[in-house]
């Protein structure tokens, strides 16, 4: 059994002759096309080198373009050169010019010896292919593609368009069925022989030369009318990423393409010295091998090509930010913002500090500088506490603090007055845990030395802000875990409130909460939240709380008891 190989190459001249040596040393028939773009120095070039094998022969030239017909044309020249030369070959194997074997010959022909009459070609329709990129499948068989895509991109698009509007369509000729599947291929001389020599070939050349990537289908379609067995599938291991692209194959996949047991790998980068040196001087005893199994390493692609679209969860890099609402995940793990406590209570990140496990911020958002926890100038990743830095882009500040500190729960105060507009951020943020007293923005108004129209055009501003961010927390598409207290019942009774975010934000090992934060003076505070509705505005979202009397005491009530686990 002879097996011959056609080989098209259009760049990396120097490795197409090595691989080219390679198999002619083997015994193997070679026929190059060299892509008409190619310089006639470098081509002279090529076929000097390889003047010293015999069983190399060269192919008439086609201007090769990609989706083009050309490509089939050079791989027809090709083949019909090859059957005509070499009336011995029994198998035509056609690669690419940057395609490298990884098995010796000898175990390509024990394997092919065992499969006779089979040819290995991808072939399947065009409804059972995940893969086609481009938004055009069905289509490429039904319209007509004679404009490049790639140099006439424009007219390229206005036909498909025009076509589409006049409702155009095309059928195959002769009932054939469009079939797809990778251009490279190994078949029999009976089934290359019975395509090329066709009686129908004219119509069928005809039909694909307007199919757009006629390369990939030509051959995929025909051979279902001539071949007696197809084996739908390439014996050369090709890998393509989430738009379509080839990916390349550098000295570091050594091992990796050695476990996929295939015969031939298709993208090598040219420089790969160690690949080159390493597959081209095999032993040939090395052929008991499994069959080839691409499968065993598309776990590793599949991986990679995961890491390349989503990222690490949280982590965003300016050579691949993501589209908004493609990220991986907002955020690189679990944080609480307290939105309210930090007004009501004094010193509320240390309290929280010391009764959980968080690391507490004061109000990272505060429009004279982020307050880190301790007081520092900047934190974790060298992020700075400089207000203009952090508000050029306040969602990359927070999910760089998440990301920085990954492993060590981050927590920290928030409200309406903060800069950076990160409520609807969180309210999204599935690792967000938020804590809301709503209307506690009005207790720094309420204890401030200021005018009473101001303090009542402040407080109207930072209510209708807060409303919004409520608005954003109670949506239902938020992901994050939100509690929201109005004021009025959070001080009525504090320590259940208080219980539940100790329990939910992490309480530290075998301890229950024994103390509370100390809340704030209030005493008048009902009178002011009066005096602002007797000013026409009303501050509904501290809720129902009670007014005092003329004396400026407090209505009687009775507290409400809470037990202290």
């Amino acid at each position: 059994m002879t097996l011959g190989f056609v080989l098209m190459c259009h760049t990396a001249l120097d490795r197409a002759r090595q691989v080219a040596e390679h198999w002619a040393d083997q015994g193997c028939p070679v026929v190059i096309h060299v892509d008409r773009r190619v310089g006639r120095t470098a081509f002279e070039g090529l076929k000097a080198g390889l003047a010293d094998c015999p069983n190399v022969g060269f192919s008439r030239r086609y201007r090769c373009e990609w989706g083009t017909w050309s490509l089939v044309a050079a791989a027809q020249a090709a083949s019909e050169q090859m059957l005509a030369d070499h009336p011995e070959v029994s198998h035509v194997y056609l690669v690419s010019g940057s395609c490298l074997p990884l098995r010796p010959v000898r175990a390509l022909r024990d394997y092919l010896a065992t499969h006779p009459r089979t040819d290995f070609i991808e072939s399947v329709t065009t409804r059972d292919v995940p893969w086609t990129v481009g938004g055009l499948d069905a289509e490429r068989f039904t319209l007509r593609f004679p404009f490049s895509w790639k140099r006439r991109r424009r007219l390229f698009d206005a036909y498909v368009a025009l076509q589409r509007r006049l409702r155009l369509r095309r059928t195959p000729p002769h009932g054939l069925v469009p079939h797809m599947g990778s251009q490279w291929w190994c078949l029999t001389r009976q089934t290359l022989s019975a395509i090329l020599q066709d009686p129908l070939r004219p119509d069928f050349d005809r039909y694909f030369r307007t199919v757009w990537i006629p390369d990939e289908s030509y051959f995929q379609s025909l051979v279902r009318r001539c071949s007696p067995r197809v084996e739908s599938r390439s014996l050369t291991l090709s890998k393509f990423d989430f738009q379509g692209k080839p990916h390349v194959f550098y000295d570091d996949h050594l091992q990796l393409l050695r476990r996929s047991d295939c015969f031939v790998a298709r993208k090598i980068w040219p420089r790969a010295e160690r690949l080159y040196a390493t597959f081209l001087n095999l032993p040939e005893d090395e052929s008991g091998r499994a069959d080839p199994n691409p499968g065993k390493i598309d776990r590793v692609f599949a991986k990679a090509t995961e890491r390349r679209t989503r990222g690490r969860a949280g982590l965003y890099m300016a050579g691949r930010f993501p589209n908004p609402h493609w990220e991986n995940g907002k955020t690189a793990g679990p944080y609480a913002m307290f939105q309210g406590f930090g007004d009501l209570f004094e010193d509320f990140d240390d309290w929280l500090g010391r009764a959980t496990t968080v690391r507490a911020h004061g109000h990272l958002f505060a429009p004279e500088r982020a307050e880190f926890a301790g007081g520092g100038r900047s934190y974790a990743g060298a992020l700075s506490d400089d207000a203009a830095l952090r508000d050029y882009n306040p969602v990359a500040f927070l999910t760089n603090l998440i990301w920085n500190t990954r492993g060590e729960r981050q927590a920290f105060l928030y409200g309406p007055r903060d800069a950076g507009a990160i409520a609807d951020f969180a309210a999204y943020d599935a690792n967000a845990r938020i804590f809301v007293i709503s209307g506690a923005w009005a207790v720094p108004l309420f204890r401030a030395n200021r005018d009473f129209a101001d303090v009542r055009a402040e407080a109207a501003r930072l209510q209708r802000i807060e409303s919004a961010q409520i608005d954003a927390y109670r949506s239902i598409h938020a992901q994050a875990r939100v509690r929201i207290w109005t004021m009025a019942d959070l001080v009525e009774a504090p320590m259940e409130p208080l219980q539940t975010i100790i329990e939910e934000v992490g309480a530290r090992a075998g301890r229950r909460l024994s103390e509370a934060p100390r809340m704030v003076d209030l005493t008048g505070f009902g009178q002011f939240l009066q005096t602002l509705k007797n000013q026409g505005m009303q501050p509904y979202l501290t809720g129902d709380f009670p007014a005092e009397d003329a004396t400026g005491r407090p209505p009687v009530q009775r507290p409400k008891p809470y037990l202290i686990r």
